[in-house]
């Protein structure tokens, strides 16, 4: 049975990504998007050039409330995707995220609530509400850190501690998503993704690493490594997330309110030079030149998913490998310079 979805941020990254499965299946969606991420407009002219008139865009943001509440009467699931994303941007501008991060996703929760639809709700949360991490031991090997006490990751039981202003803007979010379900029956979902990346992401210094060092192999752009690069990530391909949003979205009224860590797990780990470097290297087919700078604030020396609730209880696994993956995002920024000039 076709639903009708609406997507905020849904030209950026995930959000494009995602609408193009939707519409590719026969789905009712709309795009609800302020057009002001970097690539978001090449992505959506993507979406009409594939879709043609299918496509449906609200310009709008998600801290305007009454041209959010309008957008979302009559949906049957909401996939909130909008947000800034950086620490960087967070610690520097901290009122600027509060509103969009925290207001934004108060706003997308009442405005469902008040719909009168009773939507599903995704939340697209993240890995930086469970903080620093200082307290969680770990170890320094050749070309990685690894965790001393979790060898299958940070499980969802882990005492929240936001740390930086974007895991407290992001955290909140995740909190008033999660307790919308309990207090107003919504049925919810909360998603606490790991590193995302894959074909559409126009990464940045800031925010969407693998991508951005991908886009700087390719364009003969400066990379700078924060810290010492032994840094460990579990990362996900887009293609697997989506995946998990399907499953989620299929469940949440029968468990509303669940919240679920999203990432590569263990077996999708990658420190994010002294590892990732060799990979791109041996793809771009050069000696990539890099600089240092000193640790940013609230980098987790490691961060890996325990994925293992969203087995049990999504049936989900991660299916494409950091090499794939990572050759696959290689392909699409090689094949598409005019984006990247």
């Amino acid at each position: 049975m076709t639903k009708k979805y609406l997507v905020t941020g849904g030209a950026g990254f995930i959000g494009s990504n995602f609408v193009h499965r939707l519409l590719s299946r026969g789905e009712d969606v709309i795009i609800y998007d302020n057009l002001s991420r970097s690539g978001s407009r090449i992505n959506l002219k993507w979406l009409r050039e594939t879709f043609g008139e299918k496509v449906q865009l609200v310009q709008g943001d998600i801290r305007d409330f009454e041209k959010l509440a309008t957008a979302i009467r009559g949906v049957d699931v909401v996939t909130h995707l909008a947000a800034q994303v950086a620490v960087t941007t967070s610690v520097t501008n901290p009122r600027e995220d509060f509103e969009i991060n925290a207001l934004g996703t108060f706003n997308v929760v009442e405005a469902s609530r008040l719909s009168g639809s009773n939507p599903v709700i995704l939340y697209a949360s993240t890995n930086k509400v469970y903080g620093g991490m200082e307290e969680v031991r770990t170890r320094e090997m050749s070309t990685r850190y690894e965790y001393a006490d979790h060898p299958l990751g940070i499980p969802e039981t882990l005492g929240l501690d936001f740390h930086s202003p974007y895991g407290c803007s992001k955290g909140t979010g995740d909190q008033y998503v999660r307790d919308y379900a309990r207090i107003y029956n919504l049925p919810t979902v909360v998603l606490r993704q790991s590193c995302i990346y894959g074909p559409r992401q126009f990464g940045v210094e800031d925010q969407g690493w693998v991508a951005w060092f991908v886009i700087a192999a390719i364009t003969g752009r400066p990379i700078t490594i924060y810290g010492d690069g032994k840094q460990v990530r579990d990362i996900l391909y887009v293609e697997d997330l989506l995946n998990a949003y399907d499953l989620a979205i299929s469940q949440a009224k029968e468990k509303p309110g669940r919240v679920i860590n999203v990432g590569g797990g263990p077996l999708n780990t990658i420190s994010i030079w002294h590892e990732f470097g060799p990979m791109l290297e041996e793809l771009a087919g050069r000696k990539l030149t890099v600089s240092r700078g000193e640790w940013r604030p609230g980098d987790q020396a490691v961060f890996i998913s325990d994925i293992r609730r969203a087995g049990k209880e999504l049936g989900w696994v991660p299916k494409i490998s950091p090499r794939e993956g990572i050759t696959r995002l290689f392909t699409w920024v090689s094949d598409h310079p005019e984006y990247f000039k």
